[in-house]
């Protein structure tokens, strides 16, 4: 089930976005929901500056506060919701959750592990395979990296 362009927790993931980018971080955000519900159980930012941490990615952030949330390492009834093209470790992260599916906003030709770069999910090696949607809030995820990368040059 693809939701729109507008859904309710690709909204929160851009929200977190936003916060990163104003406390200097990579504007990349992260919610996870849980079941048909589709409540939110944790957001997660990027907090890689913050905490002195190269693996403080959103992606990683959400799912350890979730697991911690829900008492279990798998996820499977939880779907991943993001702002950019989870990066290869996250990948990894999000297949070992179990996670049921995923939704991403831009496309990261450079440092994405998902429909770019090692496509991680279409290995043989990967033992679960997310459903995958891409594009769900792109234009502005996209625009908000452009914008916070043209700031720093």
């Amino acid at each position: 089930m693809k939701p729109d362009r507008r859904s309710e927790p690709m909204a929160a993931a851009l929200e977190e976005a936003r916060a990163a980018a104003a406390a200097g971080e990579v504007p990349v955000g992260a919610v996870l929901v849980h079941g048909p519900s589709t409540r939110i159980v944790a957001r997660a930012r990027n907090e890689v500056e913050a905490q002195n941490d190269p693996t403080a990615h959103a992606e990683m952030l959400v799912i350890r506060r979730a697991a911690a949330i829900l008492g279990t390492p798998r996820l499977p009834d939880c779907d991943l919701y993001v702002t950019l093209e989870p990066c290869p470790m996250c990948a990894q992260a999000i297949s070992f959750a179990r996670n049921r599916r995923l939704y991403y906003g831009a496309e990261d030709p450079k440092g994405g592990g998902v429909d770019n770069g090692p496509r991680l999910y279409g290995q043989p090696t990967c033992h679960h395979r997310p459903d995958v949607y891409g594009g769900i809030g792109e234009r502005e995820a996209a625009a908000m990296l452009r914008s916070f990368f043209r700031a720093r040059r």
